[in-house]
């Protein structure tokens, strides 16, 4: 929606994150039921594969990228060798096959396995349809000899829709049951997200939110947030009313009884901040305007005044730089500054973007250059709202990573129990 450039290359390294993504959901009905054991192979091999093909196109020059290295003679070395793989692994497939059979089968649709394989088939569609936009200029260059650039208009209309069902699914899919769901199960597991919800939606209609996109993303936010802090209270009181601990305690405990259960959780609540921050790019603004100093810019609730132009070199660069005086609804939110240098070794000029950093919008000012003809600095400036939510989102999806990785109780204490029956039958040989 904005914060990825869809550049060949960055696609490269979003599309096995994708493909592993959906391996660490499906792994989890294997382990639990015996299912998708081809399923869970076949995302491997595609992950390790899509990891290579992210290499062959940053180095063989095939497509046409700002972040690629230049054309060279070991593009042919990779394309031979995801051939190698291919082969290898589904040879490595098929002789196994006898020893992948499913031990159970799918017994409803409304049932925490079908959540899995429906998390599945969304994320390697979004594979398939990055892909596909990624190779689109080599294949239109093979068969039609002319090269059709797909750009970030295709990539956001169709994998917006995906990440939305993605959303709805990181909160509805854990709290379905394994096996099968009942009604009366899911009126209560889904009552309270629901209402949450619908009250949020309302809120954000009044408040006018009208962006269709941007109300689906807050209005399934709420849902998943409150999907996922409800699995916390519910096991929180259950463990305070059985063991007599206080709330706190009995949260700290049965989050370290299952960390990788709960890590998960906390991940989940991480990539619903960063949906916040996502949808915040509806509601952006931005304006320019030729400057000198005492001239004024206004966008949205924001006045700034151009207070200084200054330039000057030094021994990597000469520099021309603005000073702007940025207030808000009439309260002073202090003095951006921000450059356009030019490098005196590369010959090349780059921008230094000076950002205004709120909770609730980010405000970013460029410097442009000078216009040649007025002497006036050309100045860009963007109001982006939410943008503080991606980096906080991210933050606690590494932390719920990291507790996710800790040992669990049940773990350590299996663990224990294993090490105690070895020392007792090394101590039987013993005697």
């Amino acid at each position: 929606g904005g914060y990825w450039g869809w550049d060949p290359v960055e696609n490269a390294s979003l599309l096995p994150w994708l493909s592993g993504t959906a391996f660490l959901h499906s792994v989890m009905v294997q382990e639990k039921r015996g299912m998708l054991k081809v399923w869970n192979i076949v995302l491997v091999i595609t992950t390790f594969f899509l990891c290579i093909f992210g290499t062959f196109l940053t180095r063989s020059g095939i497509v046409s990228s700002v972040h690629a290295f230049a054309q060279s003679k070991i593009g042919p070395f990779f394309a031979v060798f995801l051939g190698i793989i291919l082969f290898f692994s589904i040879s490595l497939l098929l002789l196994r096959l006898d020893f992948l059979k499913s031990e159970n089968r799918l017994d409803s649709i409304v049932s925490r396995e079908s959540g899995f394989l429906f998390n599945n088939w969304i994320l390697l569609a979004a594979v398939f349809a990055v892909l596909w936009g990624t190779i689109f200029p080599i294949l239109s260059k093979a068969v039609m000899d002319v090269t059709v650039t797909v750009g970030a208009p295709f990539f956001n209309k169709v994998t917006i829709p995906m990440g939305l069902l993605l959303l709805f699914l990181t909160g509805a899919g854990p709290l379905l049951a394994w096996r099968k769901t009942s009604f009366d199960s899911l009126k209560r597991a889904f009552t309270v997200p629901l209402a949450i919800s619908v009250v949020t939606g309302a809120v954000l209609f009044f408040a006018g939110v009208r962006h269709l996109y941007a109300w689906m993303t807050l209005f399934l936010s709420a849902f998943v947030a409150a999907c996922t802090l409800q699995e916390f209270y519910a096991g929180a009181r259950t463990r305070q009313h059985t063991s007599g601990e206080n709330f706190a305690l009995a949260l700290y405990r049965l989050t370290m009884k299952n960390t990788r259960r709960y890590g998960g959780y906390i991940i989940h609540l991480g990539m619903v901040l960063l949906f916040i921050g996502f949808a915040g790019l509806a509601f952006q603004a931005e304006s320019k305007a030729l400057m000198q100093e005492g001239d004024l810019l206004r966008i949205k609730d924001y006045v700034i005044r151009c207070q200084k132009l200054t330039s000057g070199e030094n021994q990597n660069y000469t520099y021309e730089r603005v000073e702007l005086a940025v207030t808000k609804n009439g309260k002073a939110l202090g003095v951006l500054r921000p450059e356009r240098r030019y490098f005196k070794a590369s010959q090349q000029p780059t921008s230094i973007v000076a950002i205004k950093t709120r909770f609730d919008e980010d405000l970013y000012t460029v410097l442009g250059g000078q216009d040649p003809e007025t002497g006036k600095a050309i100045v860009e400036v963007f109001v982006n709202p939410l943008v503080i939510w991606v980096w906080i989102g991210g933050v606690i999806v590494f932390l719920g990573t990291l507790l996710a990785l800790v040992p669990s109780r049940i773990e350590r204490q299996m663990d224990e129990i294993r090490r105690t029956q070895k020392e007792a039958v090394a101590q039987e040989h013993v005697l």
